[in-house]
């Protein structure tokens, strides 16, 4: 793939994981939102933590946005993320639908990450077989 190429699909992928972040997830915590109070509540977890935690998102999410602190922000939000999977395990939620949601963002935003950061491929080369 030419190096434009990776570039601009590495920033669509990003861009598609900022957006589905924003929009699905921190956006109903930190305005309330019923839909999020009623996940909190289906996981176990007590709705007082819903702005605490839309907080961290937003904050992981500017943080993997800035060049240079993406890397730690991708590493603070998979940490956020593998929470997030370990409730919905805790929870019997369905395995792909929900527990496994966390990677597939995960993937996506790793992904993007990979494409559009020439070191970090460097660091995580992928060979071929």
């Amino acid at each position: 793939m030419a190096n434009g190429a990776t570039l601009w699909l590495g920033r669509v992928l990003t861009a598609l994981f900022t957006l589905f972040m924003l929009g699905g997830s921190v956006a109903p915590k930190l305005a309330g939102a019923k839909v999020a109070r009623d996940a909190m509540l289906q996981l176990g977890w007590d709705p007082r933590y819903i702005t605490m935690i839309g907080a961290m998102e937003l904050t992981f999410v500017l943080i993997h946005l800035h060049p240079r602190t993406s890397i730690l922000g991708a590493v603070l939000m998979t940490a956020l993320l593998g929470g997030g999977i370990a409730a919905q395990l805790r929870a019997e939620q369905p395995l792909f639908t929900h527990v496994l949601f966390g990677v597939y963002l995960g993937i996506v935003m790793w992904g993007g990450l990979w494409l559009r950061d020439p070191t970090l491929r460097t660091f995580v080369p992928i060979r071929p077989g």
